[in-house]
């Protein structure tokens, strides 16, 4: 690569400020421009935490020489961001959920595509501990042929419940555990779904269970939840020749809060504890499984290498379409009690 991809950030909330910026700061073969944001209180952040400029709007980002741009910003707004975006010529990672409906989604991936630019989505929970190790796990043989996937991220916190800015549990929560879904048993044909909503003025969902139906046959349950005290396995996956179950959840997250990142933390980054193992079940029998490292910090390197046409996207954004269009199905399934089927 001969020159660093030149890119920037549109949001500081808890996203931008804590699962973008620290990976940009570091990323190989990216130079970090600064922020865009008009909050008085978020461009201090800025200031404090990076030393780096801020921008009113993505043209003047663009202006300053950016090439691309990641988006972290509330849900409702990601659309019209990455189509701005694309209009100025600019790379994007958007932020999941990539879109409130698979119509939106798909409209803004074309409009993608006749631009030109390399557009992606930030699945980073493809990059997890516990998910690189059920696919290693897959690809060896040892659960043999999977039949059931059940997926869960489940906390407690009921007040004040999930953020508005997320877009309730369903976009939220379950963005992540349908696409890594889709990621190991590829497309589903049927979805039945049960969403909660609550009662407060915001009238956003809190717990949400949706059963797929993969065309090779899978069933995947997937649970997401702000209400619930005594969460389940964070994956249990069932083989026909062993099952693999995993408890908590990766530990990149709580590092990035805590101020840890890829640079401070060079090869132990994203390992797990001795303590936090996996657990593979047949006969039986409980073979501990030491999970393999989690790597967030492969993402930006491999958009960089999208950007310099050197390498594909790190995640196709018709994946994200693909997953809107089923949570658009639960959505449907949930208000209707029925299940819906998808061609």
């Amino acid at each position: 690569m001969t020159s660093p991809v030149r890119i920037g950030l549109v949001g500081y909330g808890f996203g931008g400020r804590y699962f973008h910026a620290p990976l940009l700061a570091v990323a190989p073969d990216c130079e970090f421009l600064g922020v865009v944001t008009t909050s008085p209180e978020r461009r201090a952040q800025v200031a404090q935490d990076l030393g780096r400029p801020t921008y009113a709007t993505l043209e003047e980002l663009a202006r300053a020489g950016a090439e691309a741009v990641a988006i972290s910003t509330p849900a409702a707004t990601h659309i019209p961001l990455v189509q701005e975006a694309v209009n100025l010529g600019l790379g994007v990672v958007c932020d999941k959920p990539f879109a409130l409906d698979a119509r939106s989604a798909s409209e803004t991936v074309e409009m993608a595509e006749r631009h030109e630019v390399p557009l992606t989505v930030y699945q980073n929970r493809r990059w997890d501990s516990d998910f690189l190790t059920l696919r290693q796990l897959l690809d060896q043989g040892s659960l043999g042929t999977l039949t059931r996937f059940e997926s869960r991220f489940e906390r407690f916190q009921p007040e004040p419940g999930p953020p508005a800015a997320g877009g309730g549990t369903l976009l939220d929560f379950g963005s992540h555990l349908v696409d890594q879904a889709l990621v190991l048993s590829g497309q589903v044909e049927r979805v039945y779904a049960e969403v909660h909503r609550r009662n407060d003025e915001d009238g956003l969902d809190d717990d949400v269970f949706l059963a797929l139906t993969h065309r090779n046959g899978v069933r995947s349950h997937l649970w997401g939840s702000w209400r619930q005290s005594a969460p389940g396995p964070r994956f249990r996956a069932t083989g026909t020749r062993a099952s693999y179950v995993v408890d908590g959840v990766d530990g990149q997250e709580a590092l990035l809060v805590a101020g840890a990142s890829p640079g401070s933390e060079g090869d132990r980054w994203g390992s797990e504890p001795e303590l936090r193992r996996g657990q593979l079940l047949r006969a039986g029998r409980a073979e501990p499984v030491t999970l393999a490292r989690g790597k967030w910090d492969l993402f930006y390197p491999a958009f960089a290498a999208a950007v310099r046409g050197t390498g594909p996207v790190p995640v196709d954004p018709w994946d994200a379409v693909a997953t809107a269009t089923v949570l658009d199905a639960a959505r449907a399934s949930a208000d209707s009690g029925r299940t819906v089927h998808l061609s």
